[in-house]
């Protein structure tokens, strides 16, 4: 049994931007119920909301980083079984957002998190001493950095092991030359392979590099991020840890998602009887002010930041012959401003066929999955992906492209599957293949006894906390036996 203190920047059901909240929400306590000890360390932002009053943990710690030094409490509260100590600092974390605001970062983002990471380290020293420190994302990454180059003498984090776990390479913590004073690094640190990254400070490649593993969230994202295409100019550097590389698949937590006990939907089913999937589709259309005079046909769903890393630059050019297929189409989401438009205006222009809301709801989100028919990722890279597992969870078909965690975790319907697809792909990053795809399931769709066998399969598959976590448990075991 280890110990692990885990540093992450958000986390359910405290604070969420995106799937990074649902994993450090969801791990740590599947690692509990194993018999592991874990703790997390997070910011205490303005949003986040606390059941009961937390326990003061640490009153008035002085952490000082680069020319100043900031006054930061820590404070103690619990979930899941796991103690959950929040980093107080209202100067650097009493924000109306987590990262930053109008699609624009806060500028001072390397000194909140700097700051950030030198408390949890202090979580480490005084409140929780670890034999793993698990970390995440590059807002997590002056932790090992830290730990490695201004403490790497101090005999408090003797024999410490560190991991640490990349959610999405796309986004790596760049900084001006200039940061590493404001942090207090030394420029013997700012090299290629180190901090120095085209010019410009990389803390996601810092705190890599000075891990003693690194992973991700699929398998076949950690061979993708290995080539240019999918490495965002980092793909040599982790060619060159490719011995350290590995890729683990998130879980999800079917207590929240899964059709039998949801109370967000208008009707609980199961893979025994799908008789309450019509009564969610019929709801669902309501919703979104769809006609429900034709039930039979398809609705395809989407729940996504409407990005192009979410292949929204894809669905533009595919909307017009998406949309002339005998389908209606229901979308949640917000993102970038263009997206927003495109969407708005498909659903004025074919208001019988496109629903969309703008934004994002928890509770929609869970019956987009509960009454679409189909459910549709086109993402250009995809880490690991949540969504598809929910689709599978719910009887919702998942059409995705076949990459990272996309590829690991659907079973295409075609020659090869030999009776175990449990969806639909499409590899070429074009409208073509999207659209073959889509077409695909519909061909598939119209044969409603085959396709009940597909949406049966696709709700036994298993894909919970408690496997993910049993191979996190034995990278840990790994890591110590070093």
């Amino acid at each position: 049994m280890a110990r692990i203190l885990m540093v992450a920047s958000e986390a359910t059901p405290f604070a969420k931007t995106g799937g990074l909240a649902d994993v450090i929400g969801a791990l740590p306590a599947a690692l509990h119920a194993a018999g592991q000890q874990v703790a997390v360390v997070m910011p205490w932002y303005r949003s986040v909301r606390l059941a009961s009053s937390p326990k003061e943990a640490f009153r008035d710690l002085r952490v000082y980083i680069g020319p100043r030094d900031y006054r930061v409490d820590i404070f103690e509260t619990s979930e899941g079984g796991v103690t959950f100590y929040l980093v107080c600092c209202p100067p650097l974390f009493d924000r109306p957002a987590l990262y930053g605001e109008h699609s624009t970062d806060y500028p001072d983002n390397h000194i909140r998190f700097g700051v950030f990471c030198r408390a949890a380290l202090d979580v480490a020293r005084h409140l929780f001493l670890p034999d793993i420190l698990h970390c995440h994302d590059w807002q997590a990454a002056l932790a090992p950095i830290y730990l490695r180059y201004a403490f790497r003498g101090d005999p408090t984090f003797l024999g410490i092991r560190v991991l640490f776990t990349v959610h999405n390479l796309g986004y790596q913590g760049l900084f001006p030359p200039e940061a590493l004073y404001d942090l207090g690094i030394g420029r013997d640190a700012f090299r290629p392979n180190v901090l120095e990254f085209f010019g410009r400070v990389n803390l996601l490649m810092g705190g890599m590099h000075f891990s003693d593993a690194i992973n991700t969230v699929s398998r076949g994202y950690a061979r993708e991020i290995q080539t240019p295409e999918f490495g965002f100019g980092l793909d040599g550097f982790l060619r060159a840890r490719a011995n350290r590389l590995s890729g683990i698949v998130n879980g999800v937590d079917y207590k929240a998602w899964s059709p039998e006990t949801d109370v967000n939907i208008a009707r609980n089913y199961s893979v025994d009887d799908l008789q309450g999937k019509q009564v969610c589709k019929r709801a669902l259309l309501e919703q979104f002010h769809l006609p429900t005079t034709n039930l039979s046909r398809p609705v395809i769903g989407m729940v996504s930041r409407m990005v192009t890393q979410k292949g929204f630059d894809l669905l533009e050019k595919a909307a017009k012959d998406l949309l002339a297929e005998d389908i209606t189409l229901t979308v949640l989401g917000s993102g970038d401003l263009v997206y927003e438009k495109l969407f708005r205006d498909l659903a004025a222009a074919h208001p019988g066929k496109v629903g969309v809301q703008i934004g994002y709801d928890e509770a929609l989100a869970h019956r987009v999955e509960a009454g679409a028919d189909m459910f549709l990722m086109p993402s250009y890279y995809e880490p690991c992906g949540l969504n598809q597992i929910y689709s599978l969870r719910y009887g919702t078909v998942p059409i995705v492209r076949a990459v990272g965690g996309l590829e690991d975790t659907i079973v295409d319907d075609g020659a090869a599957a030999g009776g175990a697809a449990t969806g639909f792909k499409f590899r070429d990053y074009t409208e073509t293949a999207l659209l073959a795809a889509v077409r695909r399931a519909l061909s598939v769709y119209a044969n409603q006894s085959r396709w009940r066998e597909i949406v049966r399969r696709g709700m036994r598959q298993d894909f919970s906390w408690e496997y993910s976590a049993g191979q996190y448990a034995a990278l840990y075991r790994s890591l110590l036996a070093r």
